[in-house]
């Protein structure tokens, strides 16, 4: 604060020193500085034409320019007069005058100072208004006769609330408003701020409400409106004004029913006015008056309407073609008169448009430009819409379907068309086929073509179809009577329906083929047995390699089929279905036709036929079912029935017959019987049965025994499953039956079959290895001999040990003579010494002589120590 306050002291020290101490400038041209003071006598109305040249000091020469430096409104630069009520604000504004550049005086200059008081105006003081004006500007409150206040000011409320700007709303305001405006201090010439009080009288206005028009289509909506408050199409309308229009009965009324005022008077536009007055005491406002259109319209119905446009033309006719279109009216009448008719067309050139005709007793005529059918093709003309000139479009008149296509045909054109034909034969029909004919449309039309070359006709006409630019047609069998090649070639060419037509080269060579030669043509049939493949050989058939034949039967046989063959050498053979040849007896065969496949050429035939002879099938042979042992082996030769007659199979289907040496085996067999004929009879099925027995089953350790119990074959049954039918043989092939007495020996060998009845031994069999040693739980005694006989006499002849082999089956025996010579070493396979010495104990002869010898049994079993001691041999 301090600081601001020092600051205006030293601006207003400078200020004072200018007006006491102006400056004087050495210019003599431009002449000296001067200042003006319009503090307080701005308004002057001598200020608007202030001469600035005037208050120069020292003769300045005239003729220079004026500039200002800060603002130049209000300010002439070429004659230095300055408005200076048209400056907008207060303030000090400075005035350069240059002169001119004269000998002397050149770029002198000269300032003028003027220093300009704020001025808030003169109010009017009272100003009035009405409040329709909406908005009121507060400066034109302002005496217009004098000075306008500066703008730099600030307008507030009679509450001291600023004002965004000077222009007020006012439309909601009745009655007497104070508003102040103050114009900032300027500090040269005052520190006050002066102000200006307007005082601004808003008189209301009468409201006659905003109008909402009413539009109304009678078909659909007028029942809506038969008692219609007018009040309701009006908006912020003042009460007690008075209504005038159709259908109101008073300036009071204000319902009106639109049916009935439409009923009376038809279609049209109803206004309505709505006026209110201004009060007695308003000379300010005036009356308002607002009006309401009701317009009611008729909807037009065009169901049933039709359009015509004309018309279609061929391709040619393109460049000058004319076209119009036709509307006629449908059930309902059309009132005469102008319409806008909308319509659109489709096609590469589419478009939409309107145009301005008139309906005449129902009929409306319109062209149609050409532009839109510029090439070949279909165009739709739709109607979108028509409607009245004079309407103002309340109702959606009903338009349904109204269109029409215009086509533009094109001319037929078989360019780059291709025609083809199937080969034919003679006096057959043939078969044409038009493709690649891109260019023509699909459709029916009419062509000429002409034959030439081995067959011969002018100007043929035929019916064609063309879809997707194929088409296919017959040339007539009598066309075709020669064969060989002929050409075809169309020469015209119409559309049928658009009767457009057009010259054509369209061409293809056709092949006639010609006929089968039949006159040596055979068949042969041999006679066979029922079901049995037949057969037949058909001959004469020349150089044709690929043929179909129909052929018949004829007699104990009636049948038909046809069949493809390939001939070799004139010559092809076939197998006649079975089912063809069902019943025996005398069967004809007859061929009736013969095609030539390759061709497709084919002849009937007469009198190509044979005779043969279906033979019956013997029964099946009565059978029973068979049983055999399959130890014997038995072979198919074993089988019942046999002789030449019969043969066996191992399938009801094979046709191989089993030799008669195969072993059989159980299950079913079958046997054919021939006759002499050679026809074989059904499988008649044999059950063969091959009967065996499981082989015996050992129990655990059932081959051990201990010898010292004499095992016999007896004992071994018992070891098996089977111990009462099972029987042992010494070999497996042709061996010994051995009684159940027979004794076992260590490591024998015996081989048991099964055999459960008198017919049938098992046809495998176990093989058992016996031991006798198994004596662990059997009492270990036995006796060694004190001596022995070795004399020949068959008595006590050697030195045994009987049984030990049982016991200890490892034993060794050693014996020494009384000089501790070895004379004999043995074992179980070794156990009697019979007094001939086996070791090198040096006694001639090897015999050993009379007297005393010793022994020593190793037993060899369970660290049982060695036995010792002594015989006595003596011969």
């Amino acid at each position: 604060m301090v600081k601001n306050y020092i600051n205006f002291l030293q601006f207003l020290f400078v200020f004072i020193f200018l007006l006491v101490f102006p400056t004087i400038t050495s210019a003599q041209c431009a002449g000296s500085d001067a200042q003006l003071d319009l503090c307080t006598t701005i308004s002057d109305p001598a200020n608007q034409r202030i001469s600035l040249f005037s208050l120069l000091g020292n003769s300045p020469v005239p003729g220079g320019t004026w500039t200002a430096n800060t603002n130049p409104r209000g300010l002439d630069a070429v004659n230095g007069v300055l408005n200076a009520h048209l400056i907008s604000q207060g303030g000090t504004y400075v005035y350069t005058y240059t002169a001119p550049s004269t000998a002397g005086c050149v770029n002198n200059t000269a300032r003028v100072t003027i220093r300009i008081g704020a001025y808030a105006g003169v109010p009017a003081p009272y100003a009035t208004v009405c409040s329709d004006e909406n908005f009121f500007n507060l400066f034109t409150a302002f005496n217009g006769t004098v000075m306008a206040p500066h703008t730099n000011g600030v307008w507030t409320d009679s509450d001291g609330k600023p004002l965004p700007e000077s222009s007020i709303p006012i439309r909601e305001k009745n009655g007497v408003y104070q508003y102040t405006y103050t114009v900032p201090a300027v500090l040269a010439c005052s520190t006050a701020s002066p102000s200006s009080t307007v005082i601004v009288t808003v008189v209301k206005a009468p409201k006659e409400g905003r109008p909402d028009d009413l539009l109304i289509c009678a078909d659909t909506e007028i029942s809506q409106y038969t008692d219609l408050d007018l009040h309701t199409r009006l908006t912020d309308e003042d009460s007690g004004g008075e209504w005038s229009g159709p259908g109101l009965t008073s300036t009071t009324d204000h319902n009106v029913n639109l049916e009935e005022l439409y009923n009376a008077r038809g279609p049209g536009e109803y206004q309505y006015e709505y006026k209110v007055y201004a009060s007695p005491n308003n000379k300010v406002c005036p009356d308002k008056t607002a009006t309401i259109s009701i317009t009611i319209e008729k909807r037009l119905d065009f169901t049933g309407a039709k359009i015509d446009v004309i018309k279609d033309i061929c391709e040619p006719e393109i460049p000058r073609a004319v076209y119009s279109a036709t509307i006629t009216q449908g059930a309902q009448a059309i009132p005469n008169g102008q319409y806008e008719v909308t319509f659109n067309v489709s096609g590469p050139n589419a478009g939409t448009q309107r145009i301005i005709s008139s309906f005449v007793n129902g009929v409306l005529n319109f062209p149609v430009s050409p532009s839109y059918f510029r090439e070949v093709g279909k165009f739709t003309l739709t109607i979108t819409n028509i409607v009245s000139t004079a309407s103002r479009r309340a109702c959606a008149n009903i338009i349904d379907n109204l269109s029409d296509v215009l086509e533009i045909h094109p001319i037929p054109r078989l360019d780059g068309a291709v025609l083809n034909f199937d080969p034919t034969c003679q006096n057959k029909d043939a078969q044409a086929y038009l493709t690649n004919a891109v260019l023509l449309p699909d459709g029916n039309y009419n062509i000429v073509y002409n034959v030439t070359g081995d067959n011969f006709a002018l100007g043929q006409i035929q019916n064609i179809t063309v879809a997707g630019g194929e088409s296919n047609f017959i040339i007539p069998g009598n066309l075709n009577l020669n064969s060989g090649a002929s050409s075809i070639v169309i020469t015209n060419i119409t559309n049928t329906v658009t009767g457009c037509t057009n010259t054509a080269n369209g061409r293809g060579n056709l092949i006639i083929n010609p006929l089968p030669n039949a006159a040596s043509v055979a068949v042969a049939v041999n006679d066979r047995c029922l079901n049995d493949p037949v057969s037949a050989v058909v001959s004469g058939l020349g150089n044709l390699t690929d043929v179909t034949i129909n052929y018949v039967f004829l007699g104990d046989n009636v049948a038909s089929e046809t069949i493809i063959l390939k001939p070799v050498n004139g010559r092809a053979e076939f197998q006649i279905p079975a089912a063809l040849l069902l019943n025996t007896g005398s069967t004809i065969i007859s061929l009736t036709n013969l095609k030539n496949n390759i061709t497709g050429c084919d002849v009937n035939l007469n009198n190509v036929l044979d005779s043969f002879i279906i033979h019956p099938i013997p029964v099946p042979p009565a059978v029973n079912p068979q049983s055999f042992c399959k130890v014997d082996e038995a072979s198919v030769a074993n089988l019942v029935p046999n002789g030449n007659q019969y043969k066996w199979y191992n399938s009801p289907t094979s046709t191989t017959p089993l030799a008669g040496t195969l072993v059989l085996e159980s299950g079913n067999y079958y046997v054919r019987e021939t006759s002499p004929a050679g026809c074989t009879s059904e499988a008649a099925t044999v059950v063969v049965t091959i009967e065996d027995s499981p082989a015996p089953v050992l129990n655990s350790d059932g081959q051990n025994f201990c010898g010292l119990n004499n095992p016999t074959i007896a004992d071994l049954s018992n070891n098996t499953n089977i111990p009462s039918t099972v029987v042992w043989y010494d070999a497996p092939d042709n061996g010994n039956l051995l009684s159940g007495t027979t004794p076992l020996i260590e490591q024998g060998r015996y081989y048991g079959f099964n055999f459960p009845s008198a017919d049938c031994f098992s046809s495998e069999y176990i093989e058992v290895t016996v031991t006798l040693t198994a004596c662990d739980n059997v009492p270990n005694t036995f006796f060694v001999p004190d001596g022995f006989s070795p004399n020949g006499d068959g008595t006590n002849d050697s030195f045994v040990i009987k049984d030990i082999e049982f016991l200890y089956p490892n034993y060794t025996l050693e014996i020494y003579n009384r000089y501790g010579n070895g004379m004999y070493k043995g074992d179980k396979n070794k156990p009697a010494w019979d007094g001939m010495n086996y070791e090198k104990s040096g006694i001639a002869g090897g015999v050993a002589p009379n007297g005393v010898y010793f022994y020593v049994l190793h037993f060899n079993k369970d660290n049982k120590p060695p036995q010792q001691g002594r015989l006595y041999l003596n011969r």
